[in-house]
């Protein structure tokens, strides 16, 4: 603890903290420094993150079917249709003949002894699968099956009571997929006894039956055409009707169901647009980055984190000329994107449905060849290990380390001048203190030889 000016009568705590504190000037600057760049830094890391994102937008905007997007309909519920990427227009009718099932057994009614093994499981391929329960009850023999990885599942259920009134209980087999391919058969004997014919088919035992048979769902073509031509599916759904085109069926039609895919030209616009509105942030984010603010007379102005940034200002070039370069020599202003002479890149919905439906082929073409540039520019620029803004940003950051280390260096030499000033100046009261308690014995004794030489 340091008491102030015992023999001075100074506030030697507040010299001494004015002194370090005029020491300390050069720190306070490189610490702003710091603050400073520690806000471009992040602003930075924030546009490269702004940028990576668009890079993946315009990696999926640059395919050759970015823009289609389609409307479908059917004039009955029994059929859906869905259009996936790349589909093209499409119209036909189908009759539904038959939906796909399940193959399902189920095994006669029998007691706790009743479903002891082994039994083998025989796939509509002819593989087989052999089963032995640990148990004779029928929830061991579920149970081995589910486990077997026989492409069936089972289930116990009950099977009503014997003339005794014992409980019974029956096992139900079902396919794991549906469609012919699925059917099986489930027999009591091992693998060998079925390859030689002497195992028994549950199905057949009495009280047992087939519940359904695997079978495939089917619908016609051009019905009743000399063209008729029948489909078929191991599931409801029918995978490529039309180029990127999937029907699932809910129930029988006898009747034909017209289905249609048509292009949908406002989703194709609203795909554009935010393609388009995303470049145009980034634009924006820039711009405002950029900005100087100029001050009123006497005052200062304001420089924006990215003013004077060359690396930025040239990412702002790349970014506008990859929008704005004719493609083929045609203007991508044609189709509505375009930049007005401040910059700003805006999107027409109108004109791009027009040029849609008056040529969505090289629409399509121009607006991919657009989103590849952008992608180009972008990965150029935010690519994670060597883009210029990555590189920009660790260039940045290792500044500010040595700024830091630097930082850390004047704090011991503040920290060292200021056990200095606190000694000289300790010092120095000390010495002021010797001085006054000799000026006040030598005060004492001219007193005292004053007092002796005086008349009596």
């Amino acid at each position: 603890m340091q008491i102030d000016g015992l023999a001075s009568g100074m506030k030697t705590t507040d010299i001494i903290d004015a002194l370090v504190a005029v020491a300390a000037i050069p720190k306070t600057q490189v610490t702003t420094r710091i603050t400073d760049r520690n806000t471009v830094i992040s602003n930075l890391q924030s546009l490269n993150t702004a940028l990576q994102a668009l890079t993946d937008k315009a990696r999926t905007a640059a395919t050759a079917t970015s823009l289609s997007r389609m409307r479908t309909t059917s004039s009955d519920d029994a059929v859906t249709v869905t259009a996936r990427e790349g589909a093209r227009a499409f119209s036909t009718s189908v009759v539904v003949d038959r939906l796909a099932a399940s193959h399902s057994v189920v095994t006669a009614a029998g007691g706790a002894a009743s479903f002891g093994g082994p039994f083998t499981v025989v796939a509509g391929d002819g593989s087989r699968t052999e089963i032995t329960p640990r148990g004779s009850s029928a929830a061991d023999l579920a149970t081995a099956i589910n486990a077997s990885r026989a492409g069936v599942t089972a289930t116990v259920v009950p099977g009503g009571r014997d003339a005794q009134g014992t409980e019974l209980s029956r096992v139900q087999i079902t396919a794991s997929r549906s469609g012919a391919q699925g059917t099986f058969s489930l027999h009591r004997g091992t693998s060998a006894e079925v390859a030689a014919s002497t195992s028994v088919d549950v199905s057949s035992e009495m009280g047992a039956a087939v519940l359904t048979r695997g079978t495939d769902a089917a619908l016609r073509l051009f019905a009743g055409t000399a063209a008729e031509q029948v489909v078929t599916s191991a599931s409801n759904t029918f995978t490529d009707i039309g180029r990127g085109i999937d029907l699932t069926v809910r129930k029988v039609a006898t009747e034909p169901v017209t289905v249609t895919v048509t292009p949908d030209s406002s989703v194709q616009a609203d795909v554009a647009a935010a393609f388009v509105k995303d470049v145009a942030a980034i634009l924006t984010r820039i711009d405002n980055g950029s900005r100087v603010t100029v001050a009123a007379p006497g005052k200062t102005s304001t420089l924006g984190v990215f003013t004077g940034d060359s690396t930025i200002r040239s990412l702002r070039t790349a970014l506008a000329d990859a929008v704005q370069s004719p493609v083929d020599g045609v203007s991508a202003s044609t189709v509505g994107i375009s930049i007005d002479k401040f910059g700003a890149l805006s999107f027409d919905a109108e004109k791009f449905t027009a040029a849609m439906a008056a040529d969505p082929t090289a629409t399509q073409n121009l607006f991919s060849t657009v989103a590849a540039r952008v992608q180009v520019t972008t990965t150029r620029y935010a690519d994670k290990y060597d883009g210029l803004v990555t590189q920009r940003i660790t260039g940045q950051q290792s500044e500010v380390k040595t700024w830091e280390k630097q930082v850390e260096r004047m704090d011991a030499r503040l920290e060292m001048r200021r056990a200095t000033l606190e000694r000289t100046y300790a010092a120095m009261e000390v010495r002021l203190s010797s001085l006054q308690s000799r000026s006040q014995w030598l005060g004492s004794q001219l007193s005292a030889l004053t007092t002796s030489s005086s008349p009596k």
